[in-house]
């Protein structure tokens, strides 16, 4: 096979592409979208609420997906300007949404999760929550004989031409695996240990350089710098989003003896 990292117990691949592939090996996954599918989920989380991921676009069948769940709609960031109400913005999620439902659609992160939907464990991580979600998939793998794929989930290039890559690797998720990366035990891919590289290299610095990176900058003209200062915070919270009959929940309270695991379909 390609380009292929199987005999590593410990794995990174990039974007959809990288999560199909991963799915398919049946590997145990964490998608990292930094700014901010990772973060906004693990922060609504925190809050007690749930989330639902959809793909994009935010359309009418979006819409009836969320009313058939029982579930409100988070809007993308301009829509929520517009509108009000919630958004990809994990500072739009406070102690108030509790016991609430909410469908939430990226172009990176939630579209990543619609394709792996189907492994023995999808997981939630970002810079929050890096520790506690390195330490519950390793305590997965052990106990399913999986392996572990990190999938930093990049930003989509505006206006790409036909037959163009529109993928565009962003830092701040490759910065964000290589965190959760360094604390996962197993045999690493070299893959994996250059992006732990990165991440030891850049530590000292990690919340500057994501709020100077490309993601970050777009973000801060956007009116959005305090999304970027909460995403940028390291090991705030031990909570870790676990996808379970089409919703993200803790992994510690899954109704299920597996721990959230299986049955993860749409």
């Amino acid at each position: 096979m390609y380009f292929d990292q199987s005999p590593y117990e410990i794995k990174l691949e990039w974007g959809q592409r990288g999560a199909r592939e991963a799915s398919g090996r049946g590997d145990i996954i964490i998608i990292v979208d930094v700014l901010s599918f990772s973060s906004t989920v693990v922060t609504a989380l925190d809050y007690g609420a749930e989330i639902f991921p959809y793909p994009p676009p935010i359309n009418e069948k979006a819409k009836a997906y969320a009313k058939s769940a029982g579930a409100q709609m988070a809007w993308g960031r301009a829509e929520s300007a517009m509108y009000g109400g919630h958004s990809l913005s994990p500072v739009s999620f406070s102690p108030a949404d509790n016991g609430k439902k909410f469908v939430l659609c990226s172009l990176n992160g939630a579209a990543c999760t619609w394709i792996a939907s189907k492994v023995p464990a999808l997981l939630i991580g970002c810079l929050l929550n890096a520790t506690a979600v390195a330490e519950q998939a390793d305590n997965l793998r052990i106990k399913l004989g999986s392996s572990i794929t990190v999938i930093p989930c990049g930003e989509k290039w505006p206006g790409g031409l036909e037959n163009e890559d529109q993928m565009r690797p962003g830092i701040e998720d490759y910065l964000g695996a290589g965190m959760i990366l360094s604390h996962l035990s197993g045999s690493k891919s070299p893959e994996a240990e250059v992006c732990i590289g990165a991440y030891e290299s850049s530590k000292s610095k990690l919340a500057d350089l994501i709020r100077d990176c490309a993601s970050g900058r777009e973000l801060r003209e956007r009116g959005y710098e305090q999304d970027v200062i909460h995403c940028s915070q390291r090991d705030v919270t031990t909570m870790v989003p676990v996808l379970k009959e089409n919703r993200f929940i803790p992994l510690d309270n899954s109704p299920s003896s597996n721990n959230g695991t299986g049955g993860n379909t749409f």
